[in-house]
């Protein structure tokens, strides 16, 4: 099996979360990779972090959101990271976090995250109008989606069933 280096980056290029992880294959909605219990992120040169559940994660084609999808039992169902379109590489999937986050916890209730930190982000970064415009129209769309559309639904579930 294939392993990916995921590497998400902030506006000024500084390092952010990365982790090796799966290949899992691609549909319709992107490409998918997976991580397995026990597998290790870490937050730029920060310690790692150990994971007790396997996670998937959805890298769409041309679209400005990442999400992961968390098995039980982690209060977490499902977590989009706004970003820039990935760039896909043959053994590394690179994008800028642009802060904002749209999570449903597994009780169903969905909430736009880090608005804060993506308003300070606007100005110490100096994000250009049409990066702040695109980032906030993805979350709008992402707090819609994540509950009725999929597949933020039911097809991460077969995803996930590959990595348990």
């Amino acid at each position: 099996m294939r392993n990916v280096r995921v590497v998400y980056r902030k506006f000024d290029e500084k390092l952010h979360w990365h982790q090796w992880m799966q290949y899992l294959g691609e549909d319709r909605y992107g490409v998918w990779l997976g991580a397995p219990p026990s597998s290790v992120s870490q937050r730029g040169d920060e310690p790692e972090v150990h994971h007790d559940q396997a996670h998937v994660q959805l890298f769409p084609r041309d679209l400005w959101f990442t999400a992961i999808f968390n098995d039980e039992p982690r209060s977490t169902e499902i977590y989009c990271d706004v970003t820039t379109p990935v760039e896909f590489g043959d053994d590394v999937f690179t994008m800028i976090d642009l802060d904002l986050d749209v999570i449903r916890k597994r009780d169903g209730s969905i909430y736009i995250d880090d608005e804060d930190e993506f308003a300070e982000h606007q100005v110490k970064y100096n994000y250009p109008p049409d990066v702040i415009a695109q980032a906030q129209a993805t979350a709008d769309r992402l707090v819609t989606a994540v509950a009725s559309e999929e597949p933020f639904l039911t097809v991460f579930k077969t995803y996930l069933d590959k990595v348990r």
